[in-house]
């Protein structure tokens, strides 16, 4: 049973962080209903967003390779005016600056403050209507020529915020980059690519932390949920880029609002 409970939490893995409902907080959620715990359920959820992290790196790896040689290329012909790629590139690894200070510094305190289900149930409701805000007022006109360093940095002070279970790292960024008027699928695209270094990093980290302490029995369950949430993560990010070119993400506003009080009436009633 408990191998069951492994792919299911991968399964659950690779969908959540790629649509805007927080794969975190879904696990957290999972992690109390489901009872199931192992020495350290964060080590375990840091190996699901590995697997999507694979499954990130192989989707698009293409855009991985033009965007390192045009940052390698930018050392040796500075040509950010022009040339698109090596300024993404740039905007890229700007944004990762917010969410790896933030990371470094103060993701201890965040993970004991709001790692419980109440909490992530209110997170799940307040910014679901960031969501609506952003369909609402944004423009949606704009494509990756339109960013600048500002607003790639904003972007990442977003992503930063994602370290709070319910708020999703995929649905603050895209969001955040519908404010200044990209298109959902460009805003999403940009979201997916610059999550890349910063989940690699963290996952690294942790990894090598936890390394000596997991028993034999869970390495098996971890591999087994890194597996699965890699292919459902693939699937997830192609099927996600193609429903955001057509629909809103008030479809997922609506499912964070019901969730989130489903949790809170269930805590309530407990």
């Amino acid at each position: 049973m408990i191998y069951l409970f492994s792919i299911l939490l991968g399964f659950v893995q690779g969908i959540t962080e790629f649509l805007p409902v927080s794969s975190s907080g879904h696990l957290v959620i999972l992690h109390e209903v489901l009872n199931f715990s192992l020495d350290d359920n964060l080590i375990f959820d840091v190996s699901l967003h590995l697997g999507t992290l694979l499954a990130l790196i192989v989707y698009f790896f293409k855009d991985i390779i033009i965007y390192f040689k045009a940052f390698l290329k930018s050392f040796l012909n500075w040509d950010l005016k022009n040339n698109l790629d090596q300024r993404i590139s740039w905007y890229i690894l700007i944004s990762m600056i917010p969410a790896a200070f933030v990371g470094y510094f103060f993701e201890e305190v965040i993970e004991n403050l709001f790692r419980s289900t109440f909490s992530v149930a209110i997170v799940l409701i307040l910014v679901s209507f960031l969501f609506i805000l952003a369909e609402k007022y944004s423009a949606q006109n704009k494509d990756f020529n339109s960013l600048t360093w500002v607003k790639s940095l904003i972007i990442g002070i977003a992503q930063a915020f994602a370290l709070i279970p319910g708020v999703s790292r995929s649905g603050i960024t895209i969001v955040s980059g519908m404010l200044f008027n990209l298109s959902r699928e460009k805003a999403a695209r940009f979201s997916f690519i610059m999550a890349i270094p910063i989940v690699f990093a963290a996952g690294t980290k942790k990894s090598i932390d936890a390394f000596d302490v997991l028993a034999r029995n869970e390495i098996y369950l971890i591999i087994i949920g890194f597996i699965v949430s890699a292919i459902v993560g693939y699937f997830a990010i192609k099927y996600f880029l193609k429903f955001v070119q057509k629909y809103s993400l008030n479809w997922f506003a609506g499912y964070r609002i019901t969730l989130g009080l489903i949790i809170l009436i269930y805590i309530f009633l407990k």
